[in-house]
């Protein structure tokens, strides 16, 4: 899901659907709708992509599955209480 800019809704269209995705789109004058991702957008560049200065792209690069891992099993979340993500998963 993506907001209605024209870098989402035109650019986009063809790589989507060159891997058989599905755009779905925010309704117009409704930015709310897209709040988690911006939320998420914004903890990337404070947390991730601004924290530290990276030698080069790929260091950068290879910095982010450890962030993401760490976002979602280690990190405290204030909408979840204080835990993870992987605390509202039930086990397998």
């Amino acid at each position: 899901m993506t907001d209605n800019a024209w870098a989402y809704r035109y650019s986009l269209g063809d790589v989507c659907a060159g891997h058989g995705i599905r755009q779905n789109f925010i309704r117009p004058h409704c930015p709310w709708q897209n709040g988690k991702v911006e939320r998420l957008n914004r903890t990337l560049q404070t947390e991730w992509a601004y924290r530290r200065p990276f030698a080069s792209n790929d260091e950068r690069a290879a910095a982010l599955a450890p962030w993401i891992e760490h976002y979602n099993t280690g990190r405290s979340h204030s909408a979840l209480g204080g835990r993870p993500p992987i605390s509202r998963l039930q086990p397998t």
